[in-house]
């Protein structure tokens, strides 16, 4: 392990649920659709002001079951329980993160402001993105990111009074 760089770009991407077993495995539970690229051998993920490098991972149930470098110990693992998981931000310019909507504004296909996405709320069927008037607008109708707008194509009568 070794400490976080200054000025990493970093993202919480899930917790440490808790120990598994006694030789320093880890129950991680993310909060990223990205566990693959977080879990994949060599990915390093930062906990509590350092950085861990996955030697491997295997889904159990919700979570993934990840045995990180310089970890060996029921009591390394415990040490590190309850702590947020971050890792770097990955450039992909397709992907449309949630850090990515909140704050801006949400314009639909006729040019109406109707304000700021306030929050993401997660939904089997599509993210939605929740407006400072309480409306919701499911990810899927997202066309494209524009200076500081959300740009979507929304069917008639959604965010009509």
């Amino acid at each position: 392990m070794t400490p976080l760089p200054d000025g990493l770009d970093v993202l919480e991407v899930g917790r440490v649920a808790r120990a598994h077993g006694v030789r320093g495995e880890l129950l991680l539970a993310f909060s990223t659709d990205l566990v693959a690229e977080r879990t994949t051998p060599g990915a390093v993920l930062y906990i509590d002001g350092a950085s861990f490098v996955v030697e491997s991972a295997r889904p159990h149930k919700q979570h993934q079951l990840v045995w990180l470098a310089g970890v060996r110990s029921r009591e390394q693992a415990d040490a590190l329980r309850g702590k947020a998981i971050f890792a770097e931000r990955l450039d992909d310019p397709d992907i449309v993160f949630v850090h990515d909507v909140i704050g801006r504004r949400l314009v639909d296909q006729h040019g109406i402001d109707h304000g700021p996405i306030v929050a993401v709320i997660d939904n089997p069927a599509s993210d939605l993105m929740e407006l400072e008037n309480r409306r919701l607008v499911p990810f899927a109708f997202l066309v494209r990111l524009e200076g500081e707008t959300v740009l979507v194509d929304v069917p008639l009568g959604l965010l009509e009074d």
